[in-house]
């Protein structure tokens, strides 16, 4: 695909200033997948290499997060296989059935999940008894946000932060610590099948995955330095700009 490149470099910013809002609160596809069809990129190949490249941001970040001590991959091990195993059943079934009924639910629970933020002062300080073991958490959210991701994907970033608040009673900034690394799980096992069905534009993603990478080191940090004063703002405002533009999507007549 022949590409110019002003077009690789403004891809290659947006890729930047998505991963730093990705790495904090999610969300840095919607800025990423309208500039991939805005270079001409069909829709299909844009996900695929949309995946390709955020699967680096997501990477970044949870390297950063690893090395500051905020998580630790071992007491991970269930919910990275889970999350996984859910991942890759939502990408080989979105092949096969009918996504209607699940994209249309999704606005309303992001806009949920907006509102718990806002109007639950304590929440995300952690310290509370959580609310299933980790084993369990693994199974249920791992699993089902997981297939989520390969299903579907927007919004998979609040879904699991919010569980790590809400279920397993984390501070935000932990909450999105491990976040991250189940994204970058969910990412990879759906990248795998966009590999195998041969739909990445590599000069494109690879070129954009240096930008997210290099956004999201900085968003990580940013996340450790500002904490719960800047992500819990910013989960309330992506995932209400996300649950905007899926209906948006789902009924342009709404907004005529």
């Amino acid at each position: 695909m022949d590409i110019s490149l002003d077009i690789l470099a403004m891809l290659f910013l947006v890729a930047g200033l998505a991963g730093f809002i990705d790495a904090i609160a999610g969300g840095g596809g919607l800025l990423t997948v309208p500039a991939l069809l805005a270079a001409g990129i069909p829709p299909a190949q844009t996900l695929a290499t949309n995946k390709l490249q955020s699967s680096f941001g997501s990477f970044s970040a949870t390297l950063y997060f690893v090395r500051s001590g905020l998580v630790r991959l071992s007491d991970m091990r269930n919910a990275i296989i889970c999350t996984f195993i859910g991942s890759m059943l939502g990408a080989e079934l979105v092949q096969r059935i009918d996504a209607g009924i699940l994209t249309s639910l999704i606005p309303g629970l992001l806009v949920a999940i907006s509102l718990y933020f806002l109007l639950a002062p304590q929440v995300g300080q952690g310290g509370g008894t959580p609310k299933l073991s980790d084993n369990a958490f693994a199974l249920t959210i791992g699993t089902s946000v997981g297939f989520y991701d390969g299903f579907f994907g927007p919004g998979t970033g609040s879904l699991f932060t919010v569980g790590f608040v809400a279920i397993a009673q984390l501070g935000l900034v932990e909450a999105t610590a491990r976040t991250k690394v189940l994204n970058f799980t969910s990412n990879i096992a759906a990248l795998l099948f966009f590999i195998l069905a041969g739909l990445p534009v590599w000069e494109v993603g690879l070129i954009m995955a240096v930008g997210g990478f290099l956004g999201a080191r900085v968003g990580a940090k940013v996340a450790v330095t500002k904490g719960r004063k800047l992500i819990r703002p910013m989960v309330v405002s992506i995932s209400m700009l996300m649950a905007l533009k899926l209906l948006w999507e789902q009924h342009p007549q709404w907004f005529q």
